[in-house]
């Protein structure tokens, strides 16, 4: 279930710098949460210089770009796993696109496992083993 979304400026950074973040996104977000990487999914999202601002002024006026990730994981997972993926996701953003790391922001969102679809069905009931576990794990 673990999908990523990195919002960028279109034409900011390389093909290769684009490769490289879902690459390495997608290990850190199988690493973080113990996830089997062939459920994680991880999306570019772009967005044309002109619909981007950072405080107040646009990119092509000369705003820095500033990245921005969500992060969707289903709820019940620990805050420390919460909190290590957002902390690894910047340091991703600021290594491999050479952001400042002060202008990166991003949200961990948790969805209700009767909200998310697996395969036409409700995550709650595919994995209703894995996420009774986790549940008896947390404190």
């Amino acid at each position: 279930m673990p999908i990523a979304h990195f919002h960028l400026v279109d034409r900011a950074y390389t093909a290769e710098q684009h490769r490289e973040l879902l690459t390495a996104a997608s290990r850190c977000y199988s690493e973080v949460l113990d996830s089997p990487m062939d459920r994680v999914r991880a999306f570019i999202v772009r967005y044309r210089p002109d619909d981007v601002a950072v405080a107040g002024t646009t990119v092509t006026d000369g705003a820095p770009t500033a990245p921005y990730f969500t992060a969707i994981v289903l709820a019940g997972r620990p805050a420390s796993q919460r909190q290590e993926l957002a902390a690894r996701f910047t340091d991703l953003i600021v290594d491999i696109l050479g952001a400042q790391r002060a202008l990166v922001r991003g949200q961990i969102i948790e969805v209700d496992p009767a909200n998310w679809a697996i395969a036409g069905t409700a995550a709650a009931t595919t994995r209703a083993g894995e996420i009774a576990a986790r549940a008896q794990a947390v404190p």
